[in-house]
Parts: C-alpha cells; sequence; structure tokens
C-alpha cells in the first residue's frame, strides 16, 4: 500500500489521467446503464395456460390442470412449487423453480411435457401458451386509441393491426393483446324461426359452412413450358357473398345461408370494456422486459407515437394515458438531491475542521470520484442504477471523506513539525496505512450479509451492499494515490508560508 504513495508522487499525471478516465467513463456509463425503480428481481417463474372454451371450472381442475401437475412433477426437474388456478375455459399453472436452475433446460422440459399431455386432455384442446414471468416485467405505460366514429371493435382491430406493430419495435417492451373490444370476426347470426321452417338446426349450418368454406392446396399442372399452381379456393372474398352458400337442398331449389341468417363483419360479444371520462376506448398496456428500463422504453414509445399517428385514419387519437418513468424519474431526482445534499454538508463540515479551502477541495473530489468509480462497478456487474444502488451511495457519501480526511489531516500534521512537503505526505501515509485499512474493510466487511439473502430481498438489497463496498474500495485507494499527488501541489504553498513563519520566528 505504501509503493502506491510513492508511485502517486513520483508519477502524478498517471493519476491525474485515472481521475479523468473515471470522469469519462462514470458519465457514459450514467447514460448507458438502464434506469428504474428497483433492481431486476429474477425469480424464475414460468407460466402455462391451457384454454377449452365452455369448461365449468370445476371440469378444468379435474382434466385439465390436475393432470397437467401429475405429469409436470413426475419429469420436471428443479421445482420449488407450482400455484394453479382453474377459471371457466381457462386453467394457469405458475411454476416457481428453484434459485440457479437452468431456466432455458427447465422450460424446455415443461413444453415437452405438455406437448404429451394433450393425448389425455379433452378432444381437440389447443397447444398451451407457455410464457416466462418476472417481478421486474410490470407496465410501464398505457396507450390510449379513441375515435368518435368507430366502434369499439373496428378500434381493437386498428390498435391491434397497425399500432401494435410498430410499438413492438421498441428495444425491451413488451406487449400484451389490447384491452377494451373484440377483435373483428365474421358473425352469421341465425334466425330461429327461419331455421326451425325449414328444419334445420345450427349444428347443420356449422358442418356445411366447414364443408364449403374450404381453402386447399391442389398441388400443380405443368402444361407445356409453364407450372401452373392449383389452388382449391372456396373462401368468399366479401361479405355479402357468404349470403350465397348454398346449406340445404329442397327439391330443385336450394336454401341459402341468406335465408336463415344476416352474415355481418363485427366484434363477437364484447368480455371487457375501457372507458376513459364515460367513453368507450381501447388501451394497449405496454410493458417492459427484465433487463430493459423503464425510461428508455417510455422513451422509445413517446418517439414512436408521431408514426403511428400517420398510419391510422383521420379521427383516430393515440396519446399516452400514464407513464411509469415519471415516478421512476422523481425518485431517482430525490435521491440524487439527498446525496448532494449530504456532499454538501459533509464539505461545509470539513472546511469548519481543516480550516483550510484546499484541504475540503482535496477531500471533497474524492467523493464524486468514489461515486462514478462505483457506477462503472455495478454497471459492470449488470446493475441498473436504482433507488437501493443510488440509495446505497447516498449512505456512503459521509463515509466516504474518512479515508481523504484522515490523509490531509495527517500531512498537514506532519508539515507542523517542520519536515518537506514530500516527506510528510510519505510519513503521514505510512502511519494511517493500517487503522483506515482496517476501517475501511470494516465497514465494507458489515454489508457481506446481505449477499446470503435469497428471494426478492437478495434481489433488493445486494445491489445496495455492491454499490456501498465498491465505494469504499475506491475512496482507499484515492486516498492513496489521487490525494497524496493533489496534496503535493495545493498544499505547496500552505507549507511555504508555514517554513517562512518559522524562519521569521
Amino acid at each position: 500500500m505504501n509503493q502506491l504513495v510513492l508511485i502517486a508522487l513520483k508519477r502524478p499525471y498517471t493519476f491525474v489521467v485515472m481521475s479523468i478516465l473515471i470522469v469519462i467513463l462514470g458519465s457514459l456509463t450514467i447514460l448507458q446503464m438502464p434506469t428504474d425503480v428497483f433492481p431486476n428481481i429474477a425469480i424464475p417463474v414460468t407460466s402455462v395456460v391451457w384454454a377449452y372454451a365452455g369448461l365449468l371450472p370445476q371440469q378444468v381442475e379435474g382434466r385439465i390442470t390436475y393432470l397437467f401437475e401429475r405429469f409436470l412433477t413426475s419429469t420436471v426437474e428443479g421445482i420449488k412449487y407450482i400455484h394453479s388456478h382453474s377459471y371457466y375455459g381457462v386453467s394457469i399453472t405458475n411454476i416457481f423453480l428453484q434459485d440457479h436452475v437452468d431456466v432455458g433446460r427447465a422450460e424446455a422440459d415443461i413444453v415437452g411435457i405438455a406437448q404429451n399431455v394433450i393425448k389425455a386432455l379433452p378432444p381437440d384442446i389447443s397447444p398451451p401458451m407457455i410464457m416466462r414471468l418476472a417481478p421486474s416485467s410490470i407496465p410501464v405505460a398505457m396507450i390510449e386509441v379513441s375515435s368518435d366514429d368507430m366502434t369499439p371493435a373496428e378500434l381493437y382491430n386498428l390498435a391491434y393491426m397497425r399500432i401494435r406493430p410498430l410499438l413492438v419495435t421498441v428495444p425491451g417492451i413488451v406487449l400484451p393483446l389490447p384491452y377494451g373490444g373484440q377483435p373483428m370476426q365474421v358473425m352469421v347470426n341465425l334466425d330461429q324461426q327461419k331455421l326451425l321452417a325449414r328444419q334445420l338446426t345450427p349444428s347443420d349450418v356449422h358442418s356445411t359452412l366447414m364443408k364449403q368454406y374450404l381453402v386447399l392446396p391442389s398441388g400443380d399442372v405443368k402444361i407445356k413450358s409453364t407450372d401452373w399452381i392449383v389452388l382449391t379456393n372456396a373462401s368468399p372474398m366479401r361479405i355479402e357473398e357468404f349470403g350465397d352458400i348454398p346449406i340445404k337442398r329442397e327439391g330443385n331449389a336450394f336454401v341459402y345461408l341468406r335465408d336463415i341468417a344476416t352474415v355481418r363483419l363485427m366484434g363477437r360479444v364484447q368480455q371487457n370494456a375501457v372507458l376513459v371520462k364515460g367513453k368507450q376506448r381501447v388501451i394497449i398496456v405496454a410493458m417492459k422486459s427484465t433487463e430493459a428500463s423503464t425510461v428508455a422504453v417510455v422513451d422509445g414509445i413517446k418517439e414512436m407515437l408521431p408514426r403511428a399517428q400517420d398510419v391510422v385514419p383521420k379521427g383516430v387519437e393515440i396519446r399516452l394515458l400514464d407513464d411509469a418513468s415519471t415516478f421512476v424519474k422523481d425518485s431517482i431526482k430525490d435521491v440524487v438531491h439527498e446525496m448532494l445534499t449530504a456532499g454538501a454538508l459533509v464539505g461545509i463540515i470539513v472546511l469548519l475542521l481543516l480550516g483550510s479551502w484546499k484541504a475540503t477541495v482535496i477531500v471533497w473530489t474524492s467523493i464524486p470520484l468514489s461515486i462514478l468509480t462505483a457506477l462503472i462497478g455495478l454497471h459492470a456487474l449488470g446493475e441498473t442504477i436504482n433507488i437501493m444502488t443510488l440509495g446505497g451511495l447516498a449512505l456512503a457519501v459521509g463515509i466516504l471523506v474518512d479515508d481523504a480526511t484522515v490523509m490531509i489531516e495527517n500531512i498537514d500534521r506532519h508539515l507542523e513539525m517542520g519536515k518537506p512537503l514530500e516527506q510528510a505526505i510519505i510519513d503521514a501515509a505510512n502511519q494511517i496505512v493500517v487503522p483506515t485499512l482496517v476501517a475501511t474493510l470494516c465497514i465494507a466487511i458489515v454489508w457481506l450479509p446481505l449477499f446470503g439473502l435469497t428471494g426478492a430481498s437478495g434481489y433488493l438489497f445486494k445491489p445496495m451492499a455492491e454499490a456501498v463496498m465498491i465505494a469504499m474500495i475506491a475512496s482507499f485507494i484515492l486516498s492513496r494515490t489521487l490525494v497524496p499527488t493533489m496534496a503535493k501541489y495545493l498544499m505547496k504553498s500552505q507549507h511555504h508560508e508555514r517554513q517562512q513563519h518559522t524562519t521569521n520566528a
């Protein structure tokens, strides 16, 4: 450790350049580091969603959820516990995996089991939707799509087909389906009296439509030098043509679909509604991925909204209804304000006790450099700028000045003994190296137990411990390198004044 002081005195420009690099790299790190409220909480959870329309919750539990859980626990390794819900026509199974398990391998096993269990489930059930859940994947913005001339179904179709594909291109964004409407589809509204008059049932109409509404590949036909692709397409291209589909033959006449039903392009029966100021709207909820920054995702959405406004018809308004980045920025601003306040108070106290503005500048310079070094280290460890890491740095502000303050005060004491400046710096550094090292390690080691925390608390408090420990180590190294370098030049005039005073005496 003493060699650092000697190197700093012999090669002062090296550590000046090092300080400049810390400022540059720290500034770039602040611009590049993701910004969020809390650290990333990467608890491994996989959700499996089965859908089977019309099945009662009791039947969903017995015929889908129970069977899938039995298959799951017999094959997949690393399961901590399973939390399942059975609803009307929907089964949701949340699989909580153990910490440090290979999530990719576990999800591959879950997908394989889901494909095998389909044979034991009710007939014609679709494969499940399997997705990874994370507490850090939270809603960050809500986009409202409104129009006074369009129906909720038309707004939903517009949001799903035009607006959502644009927003998906924002880095780090996760977009569920829109809320507040139903997708557009061809609706066949049967007339019960006309069905009875023609001795037809809804199942007859359904089976006939399934036979008539076909798009089949028929291969190709090679005629001379041309290879013609043949396509069997019985699907009507316009809504009006659906009425011409024959349903039943009565003698020499046919019963067409238009005789027993009306066909329209419309949304199905609406099951959810979003009201904004008493009017129906369509809402797109934007979420962020685990590693993404809330501020970056919201900024990307704001940049994309003008483009989305250009691709929608006139009369449609798109606006940002809710913005979580405001809360993030306010939280970060409050913590930074507290850090600056603490730094200012520390500087005032040091000035009052040491009685020299030059010594105060040397001590105060170590605070931002230590904080920037801690941010660089946190970025290298994959952490983000959040209230936990900034809170740790705010807690460390008062501690960061200890090493530099003790160093400057001891240098000043050796100067009063009449020693040359460089000799005073070396003797002062050698005298306090062990006490300051022990004090720094004692403060840093207090935070080690936080690394033993598991679950959400571990993800929350580990970044705080890392911030404090890196800042403390950086402060100690700067007190052995930059502080002697600055003292060599800034305290030179003070040394000359004392020598003259001693000579005159």
